[in-house]
Protein backbone atom coordinates (compact mmCIF):
# COMPACT_ATOMS: atom_id res chain seq x y z
CA UNK A 1 0.00 0.00 0.00
CA UNK A 2 1.54 3.46 -0.91
CA UNK A 3 -0.75 6.77 -0.90
CA UNK A 4 0.80 10.15 -1.70
CA UNK A 5 0.01 13.83 -1.06
CA UNK A 6 0.98 16.93 -2.36
CA UNK A 7 0.81 19.98 -0.39
CA UNK A 8 1.51 23.75 -0.70
CA UNK A 9 3.10 25.90 1.44
CA UNK A 10 0.86 26.59 2.77
CA UNK A 11 -0.43 27.05 6.80
CA UNK A 12 -4.40 26.26 5.63
CA UNK A 13 -2.94 22.95 3.79
CA UNK A 14 -2.86 21.43 7.48
CA UNK A 15 -5.97 20.56 7.04
CA UNK A 16 -5.52 18.25 4.12
CA UNK A 17 -3.05 16.78 5.89
CA UNK A 18 -5.17 16.01 8.65
CA UNK A 19 -7.54 14.16 6.23
CA UNK A 20 -5.08 12.18 4.46
CA UNK A 21 -4.05 10.74 8.40
CA UNK A 22 -7.74 10.54 9.28
CA UNK A 23 -8.55 8.43 5.65
CA UNK A 24 -4.54 6.23 6.13
CA UNK A 25 -6.30 5.45 9.07
CA UNK A 26 -9.43 3.74 8.44
CA UNK A 27 -7.94 2.25 5.08
CA UNK A 28 -5.21 0.55 7.34
CA UNK A 29 -7.34 -0.09 9.99
CA UNK A 30 -5.01 2.08 12.83
CA UNK A 31 -6.19 2.66 16.35
CA UNK A 32 -7.69 5.96 17.27
CA UNK A 33 -4.82 6.38 19.76
CA UNK A 34 -1.85 5.87 16.80
CA UNK A 35 -3.67 8.05 13.93
CA UNK A 36 -4.12 11.03 16.82
CA UNK A 37 -0.03 10.40 17.18
CA UNK A 38 0.81 10.28 13.28
CA UNK A 39 -0.99 13.39 12.93
CA UNK A 40 0.63 15.20 15.71
CA UNK A 41 3.86 14.15 14.40
CA UNK A 42 3.14 14.88 10.62
CA UNK A 43 1.80 18.31 11.46
CA UNK A 44 4.75 19.68 13.43
CA UNK A 45 7.13 18.24 10.57
CA UNK A 46 4.41 19.68 7.57
CA UNK A 47 4.38 22.72 9.32
CA UNK A 48 8.15 23.32 10.30
CA UNK A 49 8.90 23.12 6.66
CA UNK A 50 5.52 25.88 5.38
CA UNK A 51 6.79 28.25 8.21
CA UNK A 52 10.36 28.02 8.17
CA UNK A 53 11.80 26.44 5.00
CA UNK A 54 11.03 29.18 1.96
CA UNK A 55 10.56 32.76 1.97
CA UNK A 56 7.54 34.34 2.61
CA UNK A 57 5.29 34.00 -0.41
CA UNK A 58 7.41 31.80 -2.20
CA UNK A 59 5.36 29.12 -3.46
CA UNK A 60 6.30 25.34 -3.36
CA UNK A 61 4.96 22.13 -3.25
CA UNK A 62 5.94 19.71 -0.38
CA UNK A 63 5.53 16.08 -1.38
CA UNK A 64 4.22 13.12 1.74
CA UNK A 65 4.10 9.37 0.61
CA UNK A 66 2.79 6.82 3.08
CA UNK A 67 3.86 3.47 2.66
CA UNK A 68 3.09 0.14 4.54
CA UNK A 69 5.70 -2.71 4.09
CA UNK A 70 5.30 -5.58 6.69
CA UNK A 71 4.63 -4.52 10.33
CA UNK A 72 6.47 -0.81 9.16
CA UNK A 73 4.69 2.42 8.20
CA UNK A 74 7.49 4.35 6.61
CA UNK A 75 6.26 8.61 5.89
CA UNK A 76 8.56 10.28 3.40
CA UNK A 77 8.44 14.18 3.59
CA UNK A 78 10.38 15.75 0.70
CA UNK A 79 10.60 19.87 0.51
CA UNK A 80 13.19 21.60 -2.07
CA UNK A 81 13.49 24.19 1.00
CA UNK A 82 16.60 25.50 3.23
CA UNK A 83 18.72 22.76 4.50
CA UNK A 84 17.47 22.00 8.02
CA UNK A 85 18.29 18.14 9.26
CA UNK A 86 16.40 17.58 12.21
CA UNK A 87 17.84 14.75 13.56
CA UNK A 88 20.91 16.89 14.66
CA UNK A 89 18.35 19.52 16.40
CA UNK A 90 19.36 19.04 20.64
CA UNK A 91 16.43 17.28 22.69
CA UNK A 92 14.34 19.93 24.49
CA UNK A 93 14.98 19.80 27.63
CA UNK A 94 11.75 19.09 29.65
CA UNK A 95 12.97 19.35 33.05
CA UNK A 96 13.00 22.88 32.45
CA UNK A 97 9.72 24.94 33.15
CA UNK A 98 7.50 26.63 30.11
CA UNK A 99 8.84 29.88 30.59
CA UNK A 100 12.40 29.31 31.25
CA UNK A 101 12.27 26.44 28.39
CA UNK A 102 13.87 28.59 25.29
CA UNK A 103 10.92 29.03 21.88
CA UNK A 104 11.57 25.58 19.69
CA UNK A 105 12.74 22.00 19.66
CA UNK A 106 9.67 20.88 20.92
CA UNK A 107 7.65 19.42 18.45
CA UNK A 108 11.30 17.74 16.77
CA UNK A 109 11.29 16.34 20.76
CA UNK A 110 7.62 14.65 20.09
CA UNK A 111 8.50 13.16 16.57
CA UNK A 112 11.35 11.63 18.26
CA UNK A 113 9.37 10.09 21.19
CA UNK A 114 6.62 8.71 19.19
CA UNK A 115 8.29 7.76 16.19
CA UNK A 116 10.84 4.69 15.75
CA UNK A 117 12.63 5.85 12.93
CA UNK A 118 13.75 9.62 12.36
CA UNK A 119 15.98 9.58 9.19
CA UNK A 120 17.27 12.68 7.04
CA UNK A 121 18.65 13.19 3.74
CA UNK A 122 19.60 16.30 1.09
CA UNK A 123 19.35 14.84 -1.49
CA UNK A 124 19.93 16.37 -5.21
CA UNK A 125 18.68 19.54 -3.61
CA UNK A 126 15.45 18.17 -1.22
CA UNK A 127 15.36 17.82 2.27
CA UNK A 128 14.05 14.45 2.30
CA UNK A 129 13.16 13.27 5.80
CA UNK A 130 11.67 9.66 6.29
CA UNK A 131 9.48 8.74 9.37
CA UNK A 132 8.79 5.23 10.40
CA UNK A 133 6.06 3.42 12.91
CA UNK A 134 6.31 -0.41 13.25
CA UNK A 135 2.83 -1.48 13.29
CA UNK A 136 1.18 -4.02 16.67
CA UNK A 137 -0.24 -5.90 14.18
Amino acid sequence: MEKRLVLKNEISEINRLAMFIEELGEELNLAPDLVFNLNLVLEEAVSNVILYAYPKEEHQEIHLTAKKSDKNLIFVLTDSGKEFDPTQAPDADITLSAEERPIGGLGIFLIRQIMDKVEYQRIDGKNVLTLGKQLDE
